[in-house]
């Protein structure tokens, strides 16, 4: 401990004794450094609920059920929300009646100015929409406290080892948590710095009754994490130095063994779940995709917003609702943070960096590039929408005429060409609405080929512009999160040659230039070489060589674990090059031995996820492709036979074919169908993709945004390729069938 940390506690207790003694209440310290640094992590979304829920509260003031109001606070202050549970239970009424006002705009007023029928289905799917929604968004205070216990678990066995590390040589509780605090991202690092501004805004009077009021919301779910925080707390009142030690590492000890024991249990306890949503969310709905092309053809009823509610609203939502349910279940891992979130400098790496010269850079943002994908995309996938609504009668097609000439015609009326000329495929192929046989009246569609081909571009477009926001958002900074990890593998053994050199009686000047020549050519040795010529050639003490700003080691290796072990260094070089010596070669077992954990935790996870990369990587994109070809062929020989068969009904006056007739409709468009599939298949991807990032890591959201750059952009490419070649392949056999079939009818 320095002089000035001494001279600060003296302060602190000299005024607390001097209003003790005198029988006055102690004047609260106001601190604002914990709201300012809530205000700056706390989630954006959050920021949005809390207005939401103290509106609601003003507007309708629903109070919760007695016996939940405690859990309620509980969740809320996990989360550091200012909410009430009043405000909470007020929230989903208030959402309830967004929804329904929603719905009234779009199914009943515009319809109403337009001159067009009010859509009782959009106004049916508002309501249960927000009914259904009432339940969920009564626990989000229960599910945001869920993921910021994940989030927080996760850093849990660092957080151990800052508190662990810094006790090590200077045995104060209160500096080891705010030591900890500094190096930790949120949202731990948020509820760490809670408990030391309990302390100072004199809410409670010591360290231990802030931490163990803080321990109790970690009851029921870390055991370990308590067990090891009480294993610190003892230390402190141990006799012997030995002992205090021996407390100290077998506080880090337990939180590795619990946590490597506990995430074994999860591993077990995760196949049934897994293949749960597996056949619930995935393998059901894609089967049922290969039988919908039927019941859309002879169901006239169902129309391609029913399809597009069930699988792009109600499926995906239970999905993402079992995955949530299964990732909050997860239990405390050794997880990665994103640096940028930490070190502010990086933060200029989540945009695209040109270099224009001159020591000139020109950055863009990664969302600007993906806008332009996308809507430049689907601009040309929604074309035969656009075009049909601009020229409602005009075509193009590709047809034999009768002397057997395959030709390519671009027309208007193209329905009522001469019948001499056989269209095989059409660019848009609108054509007249059939129900039960008869024509309705309506101009219904696209059909056609070109239709079919041209709506690709819109799973291309969000698949590639998502995956492109992402990678490019995140391939700068996990490069330099990458580097930055080699370094802290093999940082566990330079730490200890540098520890041995302290303890060898080298002055650390010169331990850091030795440890540099011996691991030379390495990640750590570039490191020790940079501290080393800091010292020489810019004449910087050793803490000035590792931590300056501007020419800081640490500038080019931004990671918390080499930044706490460097600062421990700096710390007890104080007490002299042995208690220097046995803090760094401490923190070289305790590195090794996380690494080691991690390690058999990534190991115990690769087989529970395997098959779920295999159904992002290729299964559902591959499947989804193919039953897209075959609703394009089926599409077309049942809506081309029931056009023909309505002709020859025309013909001959006398003939029954009233039963046959009956059977057909026109079915969903192809094109509806597959922007329906498409935009599935992106969501589940996108789904699965977070869950299986989730489960492996934890909250690693840098991780996370690198998989979707990654999966979203070959998920689309590989189901627009198998479906191209799929409908291709498909509708020139529907096209040899029909031909036949059109012969032998006439």
């Amino acid at each position: 401990m320095t002089s000035d940390d001494i001279e600060q506690f003296k302060e602190k207790y000299k005024s607390k004794l001097k209003s003790q003694l005198r029988g006055e209440d102690p004047v609260p310290i106001s601190s604002n450094d914990y709201e300012d640094f809530k205000k700056d992590y706390l989630p954006k979304h959050m920021n949005f609920y809390e207005k939401g829920c103290n509106l609601a509260e003003k507007i309708f003031h629903i109070k919760p059920d007695k016996k939940k109001i405690p859990e309620y606070k509980e969740a809320i202050d996990i989360c550091h929300l200012n909410i009430t549970p009043t405000g909470a239970a007020s929230f989903p009424i208030l959402m309830f009646l967004i929804f329904l006002l929603i719905g009234l705009f779009f199914g009943f007023l515009i319809p109403f100015l337009v001159g067009g029928k009010p859509s009782m289905f959009v106004i049916i799917m508002a309501v249960l929409v927000g009914f259904g929604l009432i339940v969920p968004l009564g626990n989000l205070p229960f599910f945001f406290a869920n993921n910021w216990r994940m989030k927080a678990s996760n850093q849990m066995v660092l957080c151990i080892f800052y508190i662990v590390t810094y006790m090590r040589h200077s045995s104060n509780f209160e500096l080891a948590v705010d030591f900890a605090a500094e190096h930790l991202a949120p949202p731990l690092s948020i509820d760490l710095k809670k408990i030391v501004w309990n302390i100072e805004t004199g809410k409670y009077s010591t360290i231990k009754e802030s931490m163990d009021e803080y321990l109790e919301t970690w009851k029921k779910w870390n055991m370990e994490f308590i067990e090891s925080m009480h294993l610190i707390e003892s230390s402190l009142y141990e006799s012997s130095e030995s002992r205090r030690l021996d407390a100290l590492d077998k506080s880090l000890t337990v939180m590795l063994d619990e946590t490597y024991e506990r995430m074994l249990h999860y591993a077990q306890n995760l196949k049934s779940p897994i293949t749960t949503l597996h056949m619930m969310g995935i393998i059901l709905p894609i089967l049922g995709l290969v039988i919908l092309p039927l019941v859309v053809s002879f169901m006239p009823e169902v129309k391609w917003f029913h399809l597009f509610t069930l699988y792009n609203i109600l499926l995906p939502g239970a999905v993402f609702y079992m995955a949530k349910q299964v990732l909050s279940t997860r239990p405390t891992g050794y997880g990665e943070t994103d640096i940028s979130e930490i070190n502010k400098d990086l933060k200029k790496y989540r945009d695209v960096i040109i270099n224009i010269g001159g020591g000139l850079e020109l950055r863009i943002k990664p969302i600007i590039i993906s806008i332009i994908i996308i809507v430049g995309f689907l601009i040309i996938g929604f074309s035969p929408l656009i075009m049909h609504a601009m020229l409602p009668e005009f075509d193009c097609s590709i047809g034999d005429t009768s002397n057997g000439v395959t030709t390519f015609k671009c027309e208007n009326k193209l329905n009522h060409a001469d019948s001499t000329y056989q269209p095989k495929y059409y660019l848009l192929g609108y054509r007249p609405e059939m129900i039960e046989g008869g024509a309705t009246g309506k101009i219904i569609g696209p059909y056609g080929l070109g239709a079919i081909i041209l709506s690709m571009f819109i799973p291309i477009g969000l698949g590639v512009g998502i995956g492109f926001y992402n990678k490019l958002r995140s391939q700068n900074v996990i490069k330099i999160r990458d580097e930055t990890k080699k370094l802290e593998q093999e940082f566990a053994s330079a730490l200890f040659q540098l520890g041995n050199r302290l303890g060898d009686g080298f002055p650390a000047e010169i331990a850091f230039s030795k440890v540099a020549d011996v691991m030379e050519g390495t990640v750590s040795g570039d490191f020790f070489e940079k501290v080393s010529q800091n010292i020489i050639r810019r004449g910087y003490g050793v803490e000035q060589a590792i931590f300056d700003p501007d020419n800081g080691a640490l500038k080019d290796f931004p990671s918390p674990l080499i930044e706490s072990s460097m600062k421990v260094l700096i710390e007890s070089s104080k007490k002299g090059p042995l208690v220097a010596s046995n803090a760094l070669i401490n923190i070289s077992t305790y590195v090794k031995e996380m690494h080691r954990v991690d390690e058999r935790l990534k190991d115990l996870m690769s087989d529970i996820i395997s098959s779920m990369k295999s159904q992002i990587a290729f299964l559902t994109p591959a499947i989804s492709g193919i039953v897209i070809g075959i609703t394009s062929m089926i599409t077309t020989i049942l809506g081309s036979l029931g056009e023909k068969l309505s002709e020859l009904a025309a013909q001959a006056e006398g003939a029954s074919t009233g039963g046959i007739l009956s059977m057909f409709g026109t079915g969903v468009p192809t094109f509806y169908f597959q922007f329906i599939v498409s935009l599935y298949v992106i969501q589940i991807a996108f789904i699965l993709t977070i869950m299986i990032n989730g489960i492996e890591n934890g909250a690693d959201k840098l991780n996370e945004r690198f998989l979707l750059g990654k999966n979203m952009t070959r998920t689309a490419i590989i189901y627009t390729s198998v479906a191209f070649v799929v409908v291709m392949l498909f509708n020139i056999i529907a096209a040899t069938i029909l031909g036949s079939v059109t012969s032998n009818l006439t």
